[in-house]
């Protein structure tokens, strides 16, 4: 099943989710064969990350929540939020996701 992550940093984090960034990047790529997709959240002008969203398949809720556990952003306390939840897309993309490469 599909979790989606929606992870919303901390006010004045960017020096930390900038340090961290190497890290949860290869975090992410150990699960890449199981990602829908993946990517930062942006401030309004496009310009500032703050925060992340991630669809990425698990066996299980208790599973998508160890992961979430582990990610080093949670760890090092980036994160002012987040949520885990069940996901299904029933709509075709158009449009934001490029073909892959």
């Amino acid at each position: 099943m599909i979790f989606v992550f929606h992870l919303l940093d901390k006010p004045d984090s960017a020096a930390l989710r900038n340090a961290i960034r190497p890290d949860h990047k290869a975090y992410l790529a150990q699960v890449a064969d199981r990602m829908a997709f993946a990517g930062p959240l942006l401030s309004d002008d496009g310009k500032a990350m703050i925060g992340s969203l991630l669809a990425i398949d698990f066996a299980n809720r208790e599973d998508a929540e160890k992961w979430q556990a582990d990610e080093p952003f949670t760890r090092a306390g980036l994160y002012a939020s987040s949520s885990v939840l069940p996901f299904t897309n029933l709509w075709p993309q158009k449009v934001g996701f490029p073909p892959a490469e």
